[in-house]
């Protein structure tokens, strides 16, 4: 049988800040541990940087053993620079996680906007927005980044929340006869 209990660590990265978010969840349930950012703009280099994005990815896998990444896959932007500075700091994150022996999802941006939202378009104020009514945290950060790194986390948990028999539901049929206690009779 599969476990229904996880921690995914949710990040997003990037090299002036980075988000971080740990959600624990149990089959349809979820409850955040904790969500806050690493800030390194005060790092002289781009190596410094990759160095403190690694070892503070591994002091969070030690911390709260999370069995899960969920980051959000690269995207292209307009600055060739900006997008090869995150994709570095994507991989650091990767290659730590992978190391710890976490499984690694990616989502792209625009979907795990639609599964916080409801639009791929959201803006992240948005995003944050649905998460403060979806769960029960205080402000912890001003930082949109660290809600970011909940989406990311919130998107896995509701993806895989569907995925009951080992196989995605890929039908309204399928998804209905997987969760009739959650249908409302008239």
């Amino acid at each position: 049988m599969e476990e229904t209990e996880h921690i995914i660590l949710g990040i997003d990265p990037g090299t002036n800040i980075m988000g971080y978010a740990l959600l624990k969840t149990h089959l349809r349930n979820s409850e955040i541990v904790t969500l806050n950012v690493v800030k390194m703009n005060k790092l002289p280099d781009q190596t410094a940087k990759l160095r403190m994005i690694f070892e503070q990815t591994l002091q969070l896998i030690e911390q709260y053993h999370p069995d899960i990444l969920a980051i959000e896959e690269p995207f292209y932007g307009k600055n060739p620079q900006s997008m090869l500075k995150l994709g570095r700091a994507q991989g650091v994150v990767i290659g730590a996680c992978l190391h710890a022996g976490l499984q690694v999802f990616e989502y792209t941006p625009r979907r795990i906007k639609q599964s916080i939202t409801g639009k791929g378009g959201a803006s992240k104020e948005q995003v944050a927005a649905m998460l403060h009514n979806m769960y029960t945290f205080e402000n912890e950060t001003a930082y949109l980044d660290a809600t970011d790194a909940l989406a990311a986390a919130v998107c896995h948990h509701l993806q895989t929340r569907l995925d009951f028999g080992g196989g995605k539901s890929n039908s309204w049929a399928a998804f209905l006869s997987q969760n009739q206690d959650r249908i409302i009779q008239s």
